[in-house]
């Protein structure tokens, strides 16, 4: 029971200033995603490959606000915060099996739905990042083939992540926990440092990185 990158969390306080901070580094425009009902959000979405995309989420203003926090720790984001790379999302086909073993970590699986897909999810009873992002959600796909299969090819594929944490051996035995296999790498960050991510993407104009986040 292998876990593998399934998607990479952008959030933001609108959709438009998240896809404007997508399409401005990697020079390619997201498409439609969808509503998430029990949550309130909607999202955008970019193919990185066949069964990998980035999700540009953001909270969905014409939606009832939900009776618990939000995922991705959209409720704890300062109204005008920037557009950022929050997290990133490993997915396994044992998501039950594979959440016991770090759960205080990842919190309860949940069911969700957008549009026609269906899933289950991680998700912390706060609503929080696990390890502020830096050790990943776990989801479990509810249909065959992997909905990135569906979404347009323009050309961006993910080669790497790295994750920078104060602890990353807490980070590592995780990944360990979950067997984890893919190309994220882990480094250390000086003591009361703010964990963070970059992302590094084949694009159709070259390999760009997609930091953490731009003021």
């Amino acid at each position: 029971m292998k876990t593998t990158i399934d998607h990479l969390v952008i959030v933001a306080p609108d959709l438009n200033t998240g896809c404007a901070f997508v399409t401005d580094l990697l020079g390619v425009d997201l498409q439609p995603g969808g509503a998430h009902p029990r949550m309130g959000t909607h999202n955008r979405l970019l193919r990185l490959g066949p069964q990998c995309y980035l999700e540009v989420i953001a909270v969905d203003p014409s939606a009832k606000r939900p009776d618990r926090p939000r995922w991705f720790g959209l409720d704890q984001r300062a109204l005008h915060s920037p557009a950022r790379l929050a997290t990133w999302v490993a997915r396994t086909d044992d998501i039950h099996t594979i959440s016991d073993s770090c759960h205080d970590i990842v919190g309860d699986v949940e069911p969700m739905t957008r549009g026609t897909l269906s899933w289950q999810i991680t998700i912390p009873a706060d609503g929080s990042l696990p390890l502020a992002g830096s050790a990943p959600t776990l989801i479990q796909w509810g249909q065959a083939p992997h909905p990135a299969s569906a979404l347009l090819d323009k050309g961006c594929y993910l080669l790497a992540l790295d994750v920078f944490h104060t602890d990353p051996e807490r980070v590592k035995a995780i990944l360990t926990a979950i067997n984890f296999s893919g190309p994220v790498y882990l480094h250390p960050l000086k003591d009361a440092s703010t964990p963070y991510l970059f992302a590094h993407i084949q694009t159709p104009n070259g390999v760009k990185t997609l930091p953490f986040s731009r003021t």
